[in-house]
């Protein structure tokens, strides 16, 4: 039977080199790497995953921790950070919360992460002070995406949530709308997410900013879904003198919005103005106006800075960095939902 130590002989180069340019890492040069693969053509060899990873002291394994598998932007996060570790030779141990204060309560202080991964990644998953210890316990590299929480040690990929919304306020501003609501996430969530509440306070600086003190009566919390932005516009609906404009902490809410205002009778953009932040899948076909976030390249980039260190490499290239956080670049979508205010 062909060893690995046939194929470093055959190949000129050392058997952790042979281990590296068989799984794809980035650490190879692609003159060494094309002459391992023919040497190991020749020799017929097939590489085991699990006796490279066990010989190297891993386990070939990265932990990505998840609120909800369901919401698009975890989705489609996961699905990049996936893409990027396959291509590396690593597998996603995926732990979905499912929304549950519990779970992440088993997860962190449970061993079941212990000698299973090589490094975690938590998206959207804000940690209290008490739970920042038993994550460094296990003594292993991580990495964050939007996520309000520091773990010491460890690098965020995010986008500024508060410049995104003053973006959007400012879009609205910019169309004569003054009576602007703001329609967004639940602070009694069970996973207390931060980033609805970076986005609220970039709308209020962007009112004040307009001269504009931001009415209370106009904003109105719910769930982070289609389902909660519908019953926050149903509130304001009720509360009478409807806003001629309605911003929204995430494209989900926005899409519930359009789905209150049309049932009340209204129409978007003629009666009310409508803005999101994602640039959701489905926000093209509503004809949404959005600020879109790249959540896919969120996603890759935290995979790539997570396994950096692991393959030997450092940085991160082409993003705009302060201090441990990688900032990514949001723009400005203008599509159907919006128009100027003196069109209503």
């Amino acid at each position: 039977m062909t060893k690995i130590d046939d194929v470093a002989r055959l190949a000129g180069v050392s058997t952790a080199t042979v281990s590296r340019a068989l799984r794809g890492l980035p650490t190879v040069s692609t003159t060494t790497r094309r002459r391992v693969l023919a040497a190991a053509e020749q020799l017929q060899y097939a590489v085991s995953p699990s006796a490279s990873r066990l010989a190297g002291g891993r386990t070939g394994t990265v932990a990505v921790v998840v609120p909800r598998i369901t919401r698009w932007f975890f989705g489609v996060v996961v699905e990049a950070a996936e893409d990027f570790f396959h291509q590396a030779g690593y597998d996603l141990l995926l732990h979905n919360l499912g929304g549950r204060e519990h779970n992440r309560q088993r997860l962190l202080h449970a061993a079941n992460l212990h000698k299973r991964v090589d490094a975690i990644m938590l998206v959207a998953t804000p940690l209290r002070a008490a739970e920042l210890a038993p994550l460094a316990a296990l003594e292993l590299p991580g990495v964050t995406v939007s996520s309000g929480t520091t773990v010491p040690g460890w690098p965020c990929v995010r986008i500024d949530d508060l410049a995104a919304a003053r973006t959007a306020t400012r879009h609205l501003l910019d169309l004569g709308h003054r009576r602007i609501a703001h329609i967004s996430g639940d602070p009694d969530d069970e996973l207390a997410f931060t980033a609805h509440l970076d986005r609220r306070r970039g709308y209020q600086e962007e009112m004040r900013a307009a001269g504009i003190r931001p009415d209370p009566s106009l904003d109105v919390e719910s769930r982070f879904d289609i389902a909660g932005g519908t019953r926050a516009t149903e509130e304001l609906l009720r509360r009478g003198d409807p806003p001629t404009a309605i911003f929204a902490a995430c494209d989900e809410m926005a899409m519930g919005a359009l789905t209150a205002l049309r049932d009340a009778g209204l129409r978007v953009p003629q009666d009310v103005s409508v803005i999101g932040i994602d640039d959701h899948a489905l926000s093209g076909v509503l004809g949404l106006s959005t600020i879109a976030q790249p959540a896919a390249e969120q996603g890759r980039l935290a995979a790539k800075v997570l396994l950096d260190p692991l393959c030997g490499h450092t940085g991160a290239a082409g993003t705009s960095t302060t201090g441990s956080s990688v900032i990514l670049p949001t723009r400005l979508v203008v599509r159907e939902s919006t128009a100027p205010a003196w069109a209503h």
